[in-house]
C-alpha cells in the first residue's frame, strides 16, 4: 500500500509498504477513503514539534479519518465490512485513572494517530485500529464528511465545556476549520449571537456565510473595540482557536466578569502570558480544551445535519499531491480553509 511520511521539515515522502492486517481481538481493518489536513500537522510539517512531543524522521501523520470497513476480528459485532465510519484517532488504554475517571482524552498512556512517540498516522490506504474507535455515519455522510467528524468534535466538545446558556453572546478567536466547527457547534446548542475574528479575510467571510452574527479582523479595525460597542458588558465566553499570544490578550479584553476563556487553539510558543490583574479583578476562568473527549457521536450527528459544515472544505488533492496540500495549508494559500486528501 502508499502512505505518507513526514521525512524531513516540510518534507514529505509517498512509501510503498506492506498493508496491516488484523492480529488481535477487537480490531478492524479499514480502507482509508479521506484524511483531513489539520492544524496540528502543520505544527510538525514546519516545525517537527508540539511542545515537547518531537518528531523522528520518518514519521506517518494524519489523524482526520473517513473509513469504510473491510474486515473485522471475530469478537467485533457492531461493525461490518463494507460500513463507513469515522475514527476517534485516540486509543486509550482504558485502565489508568483517567480512563477510570471518564478522561479518556488525557489517558496517562494514550496513542494518538500522527503524534509523535504514540501511533503512526492514517495518511495511508490501510490502517487497523480498535472497533471501540471506530463509529458508523448515516448513508447520507459521504467520506469526506466522516473526516470532517474529528474536527467538528473539537467545536462540539468545546461548546459542551464552556456550558453557556443558549441565548448569550460569544466570541470566536480565529476562523479556520477549527473556529468555523466552534461556531457551527454553538450555533446547534442556540449560541446564535457569535463574534468572530480573523486575519484572513476569505476565513472572515466564510465564517459570515455561515452565519456569524458579526466578522472583523485586527488588521482591518479595533476588534476589541467593535465587539464591545456591540456587547458593551462582554461576553460570556470566547473560544481562541488561533493559538496566538495577540487573540489571547483580545479574549481578555472582550470577555464579562465571571467568564471564560477557552483555549481551543494550539500556541507555536512554549509559554504564553495571561494579564494577572485582569484575570484576577474580573474572576476570568481560563479553560485548556484537549481534543475532544467522548464527543465523536454527538459530532456525527451534526456533520449529518449540517450540510454547511463542508463549505469549510476548500481544497481536495490525491495522495500522491500531500505535498502540495501540505505547503498550500502551512502558507494559507489559494484561499484555503480545509484541505482534504482523498485516498481512493
Amino acid at each position: 500500500m502508499k502512505a505518507a511520511y513526514l521525512s524531513d521539515i516540510r518534507t514529505v515522502e509517498i512509501r510503498d509498504e506492506p498493508a496491516p492486517s488484523l492480529t488481535a481481538p477487537g480490531e478492524v481493518l479499514l480502507g482509508v477513503e479521506a484524511v483531513g489536513v489539520c492544524g496540528s500537522d502543520m505544527h510538525y510539517y514546519r516545525t517537527g514539534r508540539i511542545g515537547d512531543q518531537v518528531v523522528k524522521f520518518p514519521w506517518l501523520i494524519g489523524h482526520e479519518m473517513g473509513a469504510t470497513v473491510l474486515e473485522t476480528a471475530p469478537d467485533v459485532t457492531h461493525l461490518s465490512a463494507g460500513q463507513r465510519v469515522a475514527v476517534d484517532p485516540l486509543i486509550p488504554c482504558g485502565q489508568c485513572d483517567q480512563c477510570r475517571s471518564g478522561r479518556r482524552h488525557t489517558c496517562r498512556n494514550q496513542r494518538f494517530l500522527g503524534c509523535p512517540g504514540q501511533a503512526p498516522g492514517c495518511l495511508a490506504e490501510r490502517i487497523v485500529m480498535p472497533a471501540d474507535c471506530c463509529f458508523p455515519v448515516p448513508d447520507s455522510v459521504d467520506a469526506l464528511g466522516a473526516a470532517l467528524v474529528e474536527p467538528a468534535s473539537v467545536g462540539v466538545y468545546a461548546r459542551a465545556l464552556s456550558a453557556v446558556p443558549a441565548g448569550e453572546p460569544v466570541a470566536i478567536l480565529g476562523a479556520g476549520p477549527i473556529g468555523l466547527s466552534v461556531l457551527r457547534a454553538c450555533q446547534a446548542a442556540g449560541l446564535d449571537t457569535a463574534y468572530v475574528t480573523e486575519i484572513r479575510e476569505w476565513r472572515a467571510s466564510l465564517a459570515a456565510d455561515l452565519g456569524a452574527t458579526w466578522t472583523g479582523g485586527p488588521h482591518r479595525e479595533d476588534i476589541v473595540g467593535a465587539i464591545r460597542e456591540r456587547e458593551p458588558d462582554g461576553v460570556a465566553a470566547v473560544f481562541e482557536c488561533a493559538g496566538e499570544q495577540s487573540t489571547l490578550d483580545e479574549a481578555l479584553a472582550v470577555v464579562r466578569p465571571g467568564g471564560q476563556v477557552l483555549m481551543v487553539g494550539i500556541p507555536a510558543a512554549d509559554r504564553v502570558a495571561f494579564d494577572a490583574s485582569t484575570l484576577r479583578r474580573e474572576e476570568i476562568t481560563i479553560r485548556p480544551v484537549r481534543r475532544q473527549n467522548n464527543c465523536i457521536p454527538q459530532a456525527v450527528e451534526l456533520v449529518a445535519r449540517d450540510a454547511d459544515l463542508r463549505k469549510m472544505v476548500t481544497h481536495e488533492y490525491a495522495l500522491s499531491a500531500t505535498q502540495q496540500a501540505f505547503e498550500t495549508v502551512a502558507d494559507y494559500r489559494d484561499g484555503v480553509v480545509k484541505a482534504i486528501i482523498r485516498m481512493r
